[in-house]
């Protein structure tokens, strides 16, 4: 079976369009690239950056022609008002609807993955979008309630307790069933998803130094160690609390699977500091695969011609290696799977 992914085209005025026309130029796919966006775009920057690459022009999902680079028109207008460089309500707009239809391909299995190119959240919400980015609302639409976003560089996977929120509402949300259901989420989508079959999971602490025997903070105890216990009971190999800069300084992380994290910046600080332009953002506990690249619209560069694909091509290559190893290990997965 031919797997189709479908790359949502991101924001226009950023470097989306460019990552994506450059990550499918002269490049030979071991899957079906379908690209959600509007021919004025792709073709407004492929005149500008210079770039060639030939497409198949489908307005519905039944003119896909596996093999190709495929371009799905998901605009009614003929024209867009492009500014690179700019944040638009219209930008906005269109990278929602871009998502929107990717995220029906997939459900409807006419697609095995989903990659996102970079968003401005700031563009979204102009456009009425009132979520905090791709995770929450691919959540949303899709029902799925045991989602977490895991950042990904080859052997190091760092998951997140809490993503897109103020740093004051990261504690209460660090309850045991919380901390406990993403230990398990991780471990289930590192079975299913990675094939790894017996995962190791680090899990950090939230305070400094792990709360040093609780003089800092009595979160490990009270919270982060039940958690530890419950899984373990269960047979899931974690172990924790870790104070998070001694375990990232000495490359604890180098002898587990994946790494649970508190917040956002207490993960994603040293995961880009060490995976920065070829870490990939993957979302566990989805129907269906989805990654995007590890950085964001890149305004200041936008219709430069100075944007990396090597991320981009990353994700997409990793969402195809997370379509094959769901599809072997779906006995392992009780999600409906494409």
């Amino acid at each position: 079976m031919n797997s189709r992914i479908a790359l949502s085209i991101g924001d226009m005025n950023g470097i989306g369009p460019e990552v994506i026309l450059k990550s499918l130029q002269n490049t030979k796919l071991p899957f079906t690239p379908v690209i959600l966006g509007s021919a004025s775009i792709i073709d407004y920057y492929k005149r500008i950056l210079g770039i060639r690459l030939d497409y198949h022009y489908i307005s519905s999902v039944g003119e896909i022609e596996d093999g190709k680079v495929n371009l799905l028109e998901i605009l009614d207008e003929e024209e867009v008002d492009l500014k690179p460089g700019e944040i638009s309500d219209e930008a906005g707009h269109i990278a929602m609807q871009a998502v929107a239809r990717g995220v029906e391909l997939c459900i409807n299995e006419r697609a095995s993955a989903l990659v996102t190119a970079p968003l401005s959240k700031k563009a979204i919400s102009l456009a009425g979008y009132h979520v905090p980015g791709h995770t929450e609302y691919l959540a949303e639409k899709t029902g799925s309630t045991e989602y977490m976003m895991i950042m990904v560089n080859e052997g190091l996977r760092v998951g997140l307790a809490t993503i897109h929120i103020p740093l004051k509402r990261v504690v209460p949300l660090l309850n045991k069933p919380n901390i406990t259901r993403f230990i398990r989420i991780m471990n289930h989508s590192l079975k299913a998803d990675f094939d790894i079959g017996e995962p190791r999971i680090a899990v950090l602490g939230v305070n400094p130094h792990a709360s040093d025997g609780g003089v800092i903070g009595t979160e490990e105890e009270a919270l982060i160690e039940p958690a530890l216990k419950n899984v373990q009971m269960d047979g899931i190999k974690a172990e924790g609390p870790f104070a998070a800069d001694g375990f990232f300084g000495n490359r604890t992380y180098e002898k587990f699977d994946g790494i649970l994290a508190m917040y956002h910046d207490q993960g994603l600080i040293p995961f880009k500091t060490l995976s920065f332009n070829k870490g990939v953002n993957f979302t566990a506990g989805l129907p269906f695969i989805r990654t995007s690249p590890d950085h964001g619209t890149a305004f200041d560069i936008a219709g430069t011609n100075q944007a990396s694909p090597e991320s981009f091509k990353i994700a997409m290559n990793q969402a195809y290696e997370l379509v094959q190893n769901r599809r072997k290990n779906e006995k392992h997965n009780p999600r409906k799977t494409v």
